[in-house]
């Protein structure tokens, strides 16, 4: 943590809508996670926190020691919408969430498999891609290749992106749990899609919750990114900006100081035609629903949101795990919940 009455850490959990837990924990373990704590909400209380006339059963899983990057399992009584499924990509309220794995080839076998099997479910190649120092010029079969390879992995509860690393390590961003199936580490960084080209939205992130902000107007085009092609349905001349906010004990000059549970913002330019989808991907929906904070200062953070420029938000209680909440809906649409952390 930061020094001061508030500070905030990197994205928390990802929650995800699912009708029945024990599929959902089984795939899960497959990436490590192993079953933490349970708790429940009665009806009132979820529509206080969530806005979901519902009781509640969760689930938190853990990953390894990893103190973020977790999921939060939400199994409604009376789910509100279905999700995004394996829909697009390129949508407003859209959620996604990515992984480091250490064997991107045998995902891709699991999911050529489950395609043939007849289930629902939509991926990519894994595409290479320069993510740091695009304009060195390398020397195939001479020098080391360094770069990422990553795909995406579409099914009606899970929609994630996985990249395997290759020619370098980043020592705080992700922790690789080789005794997973998947070989793969807590979720990294977090995604949603926005469209502003005022850059509103990107003043909240960094004002408000005081996130840092380490990358910004990280440009992705058709003809630049194969991977960003498909991943995000782009179409000839299209493009999508990136800034990215990360736990402030992270850095913005320093690599290798570089920590994981970042927020990846990407933004459409405002000409492009996006669906807006925000009701099938908040509390409430099947598959990835809500992200959490931890912050110390909860009240503080209560208090600066309920001044700021949010869309709604809610008094605080207590969440399903005992823990103090409050929930907001950002001024990009995004709903989210801040939790007390534990001293």
């Amino acid at each position: 943590m930061t020094q001061g009455q508030t500070a905030i850490e990197g994205i928390y959990e990802v929650c995800i809508g699912v009708p029945e837990p024990i599929v959902a924990i089984q795939y899960w373990e497959q990436f490590g996670y192993h079953i933490g704590q349970v708790g429940e909400l009665d009806a009132a209380t979820a529509h206080q926190l969530y806005g979901v006339n519902s009781s509640l059963h969760s689930i938190r899983l853990y990953h390894q020691n990893a103190d973020h990057g977790l999921i939060r399992l939400m199994v409604w009584q009376k789910p509100t919408h279905q999700g995004l499924g394996i829909e697009s990509m390129k949508v407003k309220g859209n959620r996604w969430a990515t992984t480091l794995t250490a064997d991107a080839l045998t995902i891709l076998n699991h999911a050529e498999d489950a395609k043939t099997a007849g289930w629902p479910i939509r991926y990519t190649n894994p595409y290479w891609e320069v993510i740091y120092n695009k304009e060195r010029k390398s020397r195939p079969f001479v020098e080391q290749a360094v770069g990422v390879r990553e795909m995406l992995l579409l099914q009606p509860f899970a929609r994630q992106v996985l990249f395997q690393r290759f020619g370098y390590t980043l020592p705080h961003y992700g922790q690789i749990n080789h005794n997973a199936a998947l070989k793969t580490s807590q979720f990294t960084h977090i995604g949603i899609i926005v469209q502003d080209d005022s850059k509103e939205t990107l003043r909240f992130y960094e004002e408000v919750l005081n996130l840092l902000r380490v990358r910004d107007d990280v440009e992705t085009s058709y003809e630049s990114s194969l991977a960003g092609r498909e991943i995000f349905d782009l179409k000839p001349g299209e493009k999508f900006i990136v800034t990215t906010f990360d736990d402030p004990r992270s850095s913005k000059s320093d690599l290798m100081a570089a920590r994981s549970g970042r927020l990846y913002v990407i933004r459409f330019p405002e000409e492009i035609n996006l669906e807006s989808r925000f009701e099938a991907a908040r509390p409430g929906s099947l598959g990835m629903c809500l992200y959490t904070y931890r912050v110390k200062g909860l009240y503080e953070y209560c208090d600066r949101i309920k001044t700021s420029s949010v869309q709604k938000f809610t008094d605080i209680t207590s969440n399903e795990f005992g823990e103090m909440s409050f929930s907001f809906v950002a001024p990009d649409g995004y709903f989210w919940t801040l939790l007390e952390v534990n001293s």
